[in-house]
């Protein structure tokens, strides 16, 4: 089931190159910059200041289309952009900037600005961070019956970062707005504790920027028989998009295979959950070698995005994206809805568009790429998926579901919203037919209240 030794031979010399990496402070380096005015890089070194930024060498000269700047959806996708900011917010850093203020006042500013885009949407620190014997796990989340996540310290970072991240707070250096644990035992004992959960996510960052070394100290012991309710292994990794060379030409990739293999003949289900954007991350001769030597191991692909203005807000190129992730075996999973964090104003679209967007894709493509779910609101309450627009007793809603809850008891159960064109996010919905409040609500305010309640008794 394991590669071929002559892989590597077959690939071309750009795609085996050293990883290499620029940041912020590295931003003029980058020789494809230059092609860009003084104004559009001052711009980007606004932006920089706030928002993290890290691209490599394999996304600039491999995936970025740079006859196509500032359009080409991967150099919107990796390369700060002026709308990121709002008007006043990049005034601001731009009147430092320009002042030749020194580091602490540019940090001071970066820092005020930061804590205006809500680093931490949806409950995260207040609502899913579990205890083991009276302590907070700051590395878990578990907000769902089933599914644990785990933030590995080693996987804090990503090989490159996406301008999107609504977990772009992870980058910042400031240890009160990082999930992350490194102590091993602490997780497998919560697992081991916890046994309705039969799925494990390790995500980050990315968790694919660690050694395999550490991946398998997490891993590995799931093989125990006290584990035996942990049915599925899922892994969210940006890699394949940004450095496909994890899986075929990094020194412990064959290591890497080896280990997703041993899991998948142990009985475990193994997911790389990738994260595909556009389908340009496809398109190279290492990416896809890179895919097939997974799939050889007996671990599953699933794929997903949110839907991103500038990047992917058009049906033709989800389309075609889930159309070629079908043909690579990957199995199109969820289109998102992006979260509101960051730098949203800029990339986020309207529900009623994101649905048309959606609906527009579905009919372009066979039943096998229509497994792909959304669009869908990783909010506070849970996973809301629009399901269309209808008009009922003559008021026009969205139609909602929710596809998981922090109560399991919602799941799947149908509710409507007053349709709004410009609303983006489940908060900005206002109940249909002369109801108050949606069924959840009361429940789910309670479910706040006493979480707030154990953070001040822990």
């Amino acid at each position: 089931m394991m590669r071929q030794n002559n892989t590597a031979e077959t690939l071309r010399l750009t795609d085996i190159e050293q990883f290499q990496v620029y940041t912020e402070r590295q931003l003029e380096k980058i020789p494809h910059i230059h092609r860009l005015s003084a104004e559009q890089r001052f711009n980007m070194q606004v932006v920089a200041q706030v928002l993290p930024f890290r691209v490599n060498r394999y996304v600039i000269e491999e995936l970025i289309n740079w006859d196509n700047i500032p359009n080409d959806p991967i150099f919107q996708l990796t390369f700060p952009q002026p709308g990121m900011l709002s008007d006043t917010q990049f005034q601001r850093m731009a009147d430092v900037l320009n002042s030749h203020a020194d580091k602490d006042a540019i940090t001071r500013m970066a820092w005020e600005i930061r804590n205006e885009l809500n680093p931490h949407p949806a409950g995260q620190r207040e609502m899913n961070v579990p205890t083991l014997d009276g302590e907070r796990l700051p590395g878990v989340q578990h907000k769902y019956r089933e599914t644990a996540l785990f933030f590995p310290s080693q996987g804090q970072t990503c090989h490159s970062y996406c301008t999107f991240c609504f977990r772009w707070a992870q980058f910042l250096g400031d240890k009160d707005l990082r999930f992350a644990m490194n102590e091993a035992e602490k997780l497998h004992t919560y697992l081991e504790r916890h046994h309705e959960i039969s799925d494990l996510l390790l995500t980050g960052g990315d968790p694919m920027v660690m050694k395999t070394k550490h991946l398998q100290n997490y891993l590995e012991p799931l093989l125990q028989p006290r584990f035996n309710h942990i049915q599925t292994i899922r892994i969210g990794t940006k890699s394949l998009g940004f450095w496909p060379q994890r899986f075929v030409t990094d020194t412990d990739s064959d290591d890497l295979l080896r280990l997703l293999e041993r899991l998948s003949e142990a009985g475990k289900q193994v997911a790389l959950m990738a994260h595909f954007n556009h389908w340009q991350e496809m398109e190279t001769d290492i990416v896809r070698e890179a895919i097939r030597l997974i799939r050889n191991t007996g671990t599953i692909i699933r794929s997903q995005s949110p839907l991103i203005a500038h990047i992917n807000d058009d049906a033709q190129v989800w389309s075609q994206m889930w159309r070629t992730q079908v043909n690579l075996g990957i199995y199109p999973y969820y289109m998102f809805v992006e979260r509101d964090t960051g730098a949203k104003n800029y990339f986020e679209l309207p529900l009623a568009r994101a649905w048309e967007i959606y609906r527009d894709a579905m009919k372009q493509v066979s039943g096998l790429a229509r497994t792909a779910r959304g669009p869908s609101m990783s909010a506070g309450p849970g996973k809301v998926e629009v399901q269309g627009i209808a008009e009922i007793g003559g008021e026009k809603v969205f139609v909602l579901r929710f596809i998981q809850g922090r109560n399991a008891e919602w799941v799947q159960r149908p509710f409507f919203a007053q349709f709004d064109p410009k609303a983006t996010w489940l908060e900005q919905l206002k109940p249909a037919f002369g109801e108050d409040k949606f069924f959840f609500e009361d429940e789910y305010a309670h479910m706040q209240t006493k979480a707030q309640l154990h953070i001040v008794s822990t």
